[in-house]
């Protein structure tokens, strides 16, 4: 996942075509090239990247640091890291939800940390200065290895390192970077031992893998943890005891300059509060024909998990 991260929802979001949705979405500057404007000093602009998931939690951070008499204004859906945190940079926004282990690889190819706790450590030591992160969330979205209750029942599979004792040919649906990706297909083997082959399926998880899963032609499948079809199927996530796939804790990206008590204060409660299942369930409302929107799944969300 990493640099290309949720490409499930915002693929086809080029720079170009990012410059223009963040004039689109703005609330006021332009936060790439030439002169930009900045939020004042009394203000934090908080942004998000271009998915549904994002907006919905700068959406929560937003409401929430209101409510405590912060000032705030909004750029949502931005684009992909590399606009965001250009913006981030030259000051025309302040604040975005973060995943910890794509913003430690952005900054840090060669890290090795894989763990929550070395990946929070390593990425404070990462980020340029001026930026810091705010406390983690125990929510996590990170790509997952999946197989049908059927299948693990069948080999006695939980878990990666339960791949081992599977006779059959295993193939793993996913974004056709998995074939190089250090926890795709050559992590299995190294990792785990496990052979693998990949059948390039190119919607991060979305719904042509989950066919592919549920139909047999795959009998692994990378989806993020968030994603609703994972319950909605009775998927097995199988559990990584050796760190494979890196930690990717939701965390506040933040602009040192803003990061009073107070915004602290609010931003470090709703980490606390947040769950991978609360993602799941505000994701699965954020679908479909009776698809919610993120402001009002925010409202719905602080309403039943009040900030002191």
């Amino acid at each position: 996942m990493f640099a290309s991260k949720r490409v499930r929802i915002a693929a086809g979001v080029l720079a170009a075509g990012a410059v223009l949705a963040l004039s689109a979405c703005s609330s006021g500057g332009n936060a790439l090239g030439g002169s930009t404007s900045s939020s004042s000093s009394d203000t934090v602009t908080v942004g998000s990247a271009a998915f549904g998931e994002s907006e919905i939690i700068a959406q929560i951070y937003a409401q929430a640091l209101e409510s405590k008499g912060v000032k705030v204004n909004t750029k949502l859906s931005i684009g992909q890291r590399d606009v965001y945190l250009k913006a981030l940079q030259d000051g025309s926004i302040d604040l975005i939800p973060e995943y910890s282990g794509n913003l430690l690889q952005f900054y840090s190819k060669d890290s090795t940390a894989t763990s929550s706790d070395d990946v929070y450590a390593a990425l404070n030591d990462a980020l340029p200065k001026g930026f810091e992160v705010l406390d983690q969330s125990e929510a996590q979205d990170a790509d997952s290895y999946n197989v049908t209750k059927a299948f693990s029942d069948k080999y006695g599979v939980t878990s990666l390192s339960d791949l081992s004792k599977v006779t059959i040919p295993l193939v793993v649906g996913a974004n056709p970077e998995f074939a190089t990706r250090p926890y795709g297909i050559p992590g299995l083997k190294s990792a785990y031992g496990v052979t693998a082959t990949l059948k390039p399926i190119s919607d991060s998880g979305g719904p042509l893998t989950v066919a592919a899963l549920k139909n047999g032609d795959v009998q692994l499948a990378d989806i993020y943890t968030t994603t609703p079809a994972i319950k909605d199927n009775n998927f097995v996530t199988l559990k990584d005891p050796k760190n494979l796939i890196a930690a990717q804790n939701i965390v506040p990206l933040i602009n040192t300059k803003k990061a009073s008590n107070t915004v602290k204060d609010v931003l470090n409660q709703i980490s606390k509060q947040l769950t991978t299942d609360d993602l799941i369930q505000l994701n699965g409302e954020n679908q479909g024909a009776a698809k919610a929107q993120p402001d009002a799944l925010a409202k719905e969300w602080l309403a039943k998990h009040p900030i002191n």
